[in-house]
């Protein structure tokens, strides 16, 4: 069943607790999230990023995110993962979508301001929730440490008067982690001081990009001191693809199965690190 993030959000801030928003790049992924929520009677974030577009036509990911998003027996909150055109974020919300990003962290201030608001305000017309990012989370190759990254990251003073003049639902904010894999596979530094001062500033569910190989303890850390969502890919893909590896896989079918096998036990293992299973606890 196809839900907002709202309601969910207001669980785990409540229960200190993070959902997790696994990105899909086909049918086999989508279903492989699904049914891996769905195992364990859990709420899950199905995202299809914007960028994806290049692996999968814009128009067939939003088929296929709806299409298991509806026959979903648990909560599946549909969304659109980094959005940057106004263009495809409103056909998005047109088709479907109860949950978009507008990503904009790359301009200045009063421009993010500018372009999320008009997005807040097309999309609250119309029931749909809106995720926005204050700083910038960078890329995983470009990060060292603190100082050697392309990280800007978010203050409370910033993530305080961006909340208040955009009216965004949920906000993602830099505080260490990074896009894709990381440079010789380091663990990233968490500022967990920054992410307990933004929490305590304002009362907007937290989202964190960047989980993927970010270290367990890190992100269970995260979310059980103010982050709401945590965004997973590349781990998944990794998953799948050293899955095919350890298999004896004789055919196309059995590449599949073994794929599909890969990421379930990695976002079933991420369910655990985020201690989504408080759900149930209201």
């Amino acid at each position: 069943m196809i839900v907002t993030s709202k309601e969910l959000y207001k669980i785990a801030q409540k229960n200190n607790f993070a959902i997790p928003a696994a990105n899909y790049i086909d049918a086999l992924s989508a279903a492989a999230h699904v049914e891996v929520a769905e195992k364990l009677g859990l709420p899950l974030i199905l995202e299809f990023a914007q960028a994806h577009e290049t692996l999968l036509p814009f128009e067939d990911g939003l088929e296929i995110g709806k299409y298991y998003a509806e026959k979903a027996k648990v909560p599946v909150v549909l969304h659109l993962d980094h959005g940057t055109t106004k263009e495809r974020i409103f056909q998005a919300i047109d088709f479907g979508f109860r949950s978009v990003m507008i990503d904009a962290s790359s301009y200045s201030f009063e421009e993010n301001v500018k372009r999320t608001k008009e997005i807040v305000d097309y999309a609250h017309l119309r029931g749909v929730v809106v995720e926005a990012e204050i700083g910038h989370v960078g890329q995983g190759e470009e990060y060292d440490d603190k100082d050697s990254n392309d990280n800007i990251y978010t203050t409370a003073a910033e993530a305080k008067a961006f909340v208040e003049a955009t009216g965004v639902d949920s906000l993602a904010i830099s505080i260490g982690t990074a896009h894709g894999s990381y440079k010789s596979q380091a663990t990233p530094v968490i500022d967990f001081d920054r992410l307990k001062e933004i929490a305590a500033t304002i009362d907007t569910p937290l989202v964190l990009h960047g989980g993927s190989s970010s270290g367990d303890e890190n992100l269970n850390k995260c979310a059980t001191n103010g982050i709401s969502k945590v965004n997973i890919y590349t781990d998944l893909c990794v998953a799948a693809h050293k899955k095919v590896q350890e298999s004896d896989c004789k055919n196309y079918h059995e590449i599949k199965a073994a794929m599909k096998q890969g990421m379930m036990d990695c976002l079933e293992h991420y369910y655990e690190v985020f201690e989504t299973k408080k759900f149930n606890n209201k």
